[in-house]
């Protein structure tokens, strides 16, 4: 069974209306852990239960999650570990600190969650880095094109202590924010309407001089020009006019955030390119993580382990089981319903396209934001020992990957 249907024949209506006697995030955190085909009554109850638990005591602590246009729904495709994050926190400590999660665009969207955190309004925020980055450009130091090989050796940096100094202590000295845990994929293009008709891609050529919308990353437009992909700014929530209107050719993004945002019905292709980063990132204020005890904090970071390693193994299952990308495709997933073919490119392709792009074999593009992300990271040469972290991982499937406590060393 399709994860999406979980809830499926339940109005938005009548859960506004639960929402109302228990609030938004007691009504989520009890459906997100309700399984198969489900009632309103079941989720009243689970909602009960959830309200009852979260405010059996009063909170040292109530934080805001801005989760950019997420809900539980959707986060059963795209498994971010959002809500798995807040209950586990609120749980492990016994509700001295309580998480109020807004999402659907509620409060912030992809691009704004980054700045409202900053600025105190919501206290964590879950949205893609590249979309962050707007708001922390240090978080383009994750965008170096083929950096990465999979979404194995993704998972091997986000748990590695090298991570500690390369990413998250550069993020929280400058832009205030402490990197919690991340969802792994690389991104490809996917194509709307204009290659509907067209045979499935297999090469990088029959990309070229394509019109395709990027996200608020400085590095992913690099990489874009040098393939020749002519990057075109379009807000996340203007994609799917865009494609379906065919103002653009394709999206630069992943598969499950396809599925999730409902793009799947205009898009044609999902192109398996894998030229950089897309991760779908939970940070909280780092003031406001350091307001907390050290117990707390302990929590805090114990919680965001516990996301990482179901999102780890939750969304691997989801790209097969519920989003439908790999070839072949299982019946009833998502991209299935929908004529979505994943177009896959043999090793010789994804070679071509690293060569035209990447900082190993093109240093010169990228040498200006190179530079000076070095600079934001205390003198560390960001690209080369990220890269050559990722070059100790010697797993191909991300669900071997061993977790680790990344801040542990």
């Amino acid at each position: 069974m399709k994860a999406s249907n979980a809830l499926r024949g339940i109005s938005r209506r009548d859960l506004f209306k639960l929402s109302g006697q228990y609030g938004m995030s007691s009504v989520l955190l009890g459906a997100s852990a309700l399984t198969g085909a489900v009632t309103i009554a079941d989720v009243a109850k689970a909602a009960e239960s959830s309200y009852e638990k979260r405010f059996a005591k009063e909170p040292k602590h109530t934080f805001k999650l801005g989760a950019a246009g997420f809900n539980q729904r959707n986060l059963l495709i795209e498994r971010a570990g959002v809500l798995e994050f807040a209950r586990d926190l609120e749980s492990r400590t016994d509700g001295e600190i309580r998480v109020e999660f807004i999402g659907d665009n509620q409060i912030c969207g992809q691009t704004s969650c980054v700045e409202k955190t900053q600025s105190g309004i919501v206290d964590m925020y879950a949205a893609s880095t590249q979309n962050s980055a707007g708001g922390a450009p240090y978080l383009n130091v994750l965008d170096y094109a083929y950096m990465f090989r999979s979404r194995a050796d993704q998972y091997y940096f986000l748990y590695s202590p090298e991570s500690v100094a390369l990413l998250r202590d550069p993020l929280e000295k400058r832009h205030g924010l402490k990197f919690l845990f991340s969802h792994a994929e690389l991104r490809g293009l996917q194509m709307g309407s204009s290659f509907q008709d067209r045979e499935t891609v297999t090469s990088i050529e029959e990309l070229f001089g394509t019109k395709n919308r990027v996200t608020g990353t400085q590095l992913g437009r690099i990489a874009m020009d040098l393939l020749n992909l002519n990057p075109v700014p379009v807000a996340w929530e203007e994609t799917l006019d865009g494609l379906k209107q065919g103002l653009i050719d394709g999206a630069e993004t992943w598969a499950s955030a396809v599925a999730y945002a409902n793009m799947s019905p205009v898009v044609s292709q999902s192109v398996d390119l894998r030229f950089f980063c897309g991760t779908e990132h939970t940070s909280m204020s780092a003031s406001a993580f350091d307001s907390l005890s050290g117990e707390l904090q302990d929590a805090v970071m114990e919680s965001s382990y516990l996301a990482q390693v179901h999102v780890q193994a939750a969304n691997e299952a989801a790209l097969v089981n519920t989003v439908g990308a790999s070839n072949p495709q299982k019946p009833n997933t998502i991209f299935a319903e929908n004529g979505v073919r994943v177009a896959e490119l043999d090793a010789e392709q994804i070679k071509m396209a690293e060569e035209m792009c990447s900082p190993e074999f093109q240093p010169e593009p990228w040498a200006q934001w190179r530079e000076r992300l070095n600079n934001w990271s205390g003198g560390r040469d960001t690209y080369q020992e990220i890269y050559d972290v990722a070059r100790q991982n010697t797993h191909t499937l991300a669900e071997n990957v061993e977790p680790r406590r990344w801040w542990k060393a």
